[in-house]
């Protein structure tokens, strides 16, 4: 496990595990990135990463300063996602699933899936005074808080209940204040479709009487195009904590339908590896590369494998995220990061023979200014190997 920060802000989150994707998890009011522990350990789904984070005013930023507001949230909950440079799930709880639709709308290239735990309405839950007025005034009363969350749960280990209260009554008064406003008042998106298109998992307690059947099958679900709904028995507004093992089972299964399942091949290894042999053992003698960086197609075995192996190494980072095969082509997308952190997209077409050996490979990235960096420092590593006409200029 390590924590990173955001750039010289105070938004840190701890990275658990390894893998080509991420699940970002969000907490819900009250609550901080460690009410997610019981649940990551339960999950068995392979080659994740699994990132937590304090959303401003809460855990080891209770001493932030506002605005606590959803814009907010999102904004640093999204720059998270944007420094992990993977495509990520993310996940939310109650106030932290409204953050997490706002983030997956707003990164629609690299969320697999969203994934709303007893789940606030974007809207809003537009409370009365009277009753807002309890939620308010928790700051700092452990004996309230510890009243409130009793009443919502229905299987809360006492273990959690202390820990939780603990966390909450370090949350300052006004911050309790401004937040529970947050989510009474929601947010303007909420009053219309989610611009989130991809796949989504609802996860309610059976024993919720905050987040009620009625609430999520009115304020939640109509916002999403296909999403689907389970229900966990003997649990409340906690069902991450009251049912950990139930909770993980079903996120297990989401992931498996949302990650992409990219098999591994002579040409995803070469690309692990970084040398001309690898490359060369994936191709035919004759492989003709065609792509946005070369102003020509290259041909023959030896230039190919030269081309490729160059430019493996100017990679930062490469996610193979899908393929598809159909017949004799296979189709990659692919995201990339280079130059120290610039964010390149793609797609590799490669065509195979009744060998399996690579006959045509084409690779298309974008967008055009990193095409163009990228082309003029691999013309600049491939200097006396292949002619300078091939290169755009940079």
């Amino acid at each position: 496990m390590r924590t990173e920060r955001i750039g010289t802000s105070d938004v840190r989150f701890r990275r658990q595990g390894e893998g080509d994707f991420a699940v970002v998890f969000v907490h819900g009011f009250l609550d901080d990135q460690y009410v997610w522990d019981s649940l990551i350990g339960e999950l068995t789904t392979p080659g994740v990463e699994c990132v937590t984070l304090d959303l401003a005013g809460s855990g080891d930023r209770a001493q932030a300063s506002g605005p606590f507001t959803y814009d907010r949230f999102a904004d640093e909950v999204g720059a998270v996602a944007e420094a992990l440079g993977k495509p990520f799930v993310i996940v939310g709880q109650s106030m932290g699933s409204a953050v997490a639709d706002l983030v997956a709308a707003q990164h629609p290239d690299r969320a697999l899936g969203l994934v709303l735990v007893t789940p606030i309405p974007l809207a809003g839950t537009r409370q009365p005074d009277e009753v807002m007025e309890t939620f308010r005034s928790l700051g700092g009363d452990g004996d309230a808080q510890r009243a409130v969350r009793t009443q919502l749960s229905a299987a809360l280990a006492d273990g959690e209940l202390d820990r939780l209260v603990v966390s909450g009554t370090r949350i300052r008064p006004e911050t309790v204040r401004e937040t529970a406003d947050c989510w009474n008042n929601g947010h303007p998106a909420g009053e219309r479709p989610s611009r989130y298109t991809g796949p989504v998992l609802i996860v309610r307690g059976e024993d919720d009487g905050f987040v009620t059947a009625e609430l999520v099958a009115q304020g939640v679900a109509p916002r999403f195009a296909a999403p689907q709904t389970v229900t966990v028995g003997q649990a409340g507004h906690w069902a991450h904590l009251e049912q950990p093992a139930t909770v993980a089972g079903h996120l297990d299964r989401f992931l498996a339908g949302v990650l992409p399942a990219v098999r591994a091949s002579d040409w995803t290894n070469a690309f692990e590896e970084k040398s001309a042999n690898a490359f060369s053992e994936a191709f035919a003698a004759g492989v003709t590369l065609e792509a946005s960086i070369l102003t020509r197609p290259v041909e023959g075995r030896d230039q190919v494998k030269n081309v490729m192996a160059a430019a493996s190494t100017i990679y930062d980072s490469l996610v193979f995220t899908q393929e598809t095969v159909n017949g004799e082509r296979s189709y990659l997308e692919w995201h990339a990061t280079a130059f120290g952190g610039t964010q390149i997209d793609g797609v590799t077409i490669l065509t195979k023979d009744a060998d399996g050996q690579i006959v045509r490979a084409a690779i298309h990235h974008r967008p055009l200014g990193a095409v163009h960096r990228f082309s003029a420092e691999l013309g600049r590593r491939l200097a006396g190997v292949l002619d300078a006409e091939y290169f755009h200029r940079g």
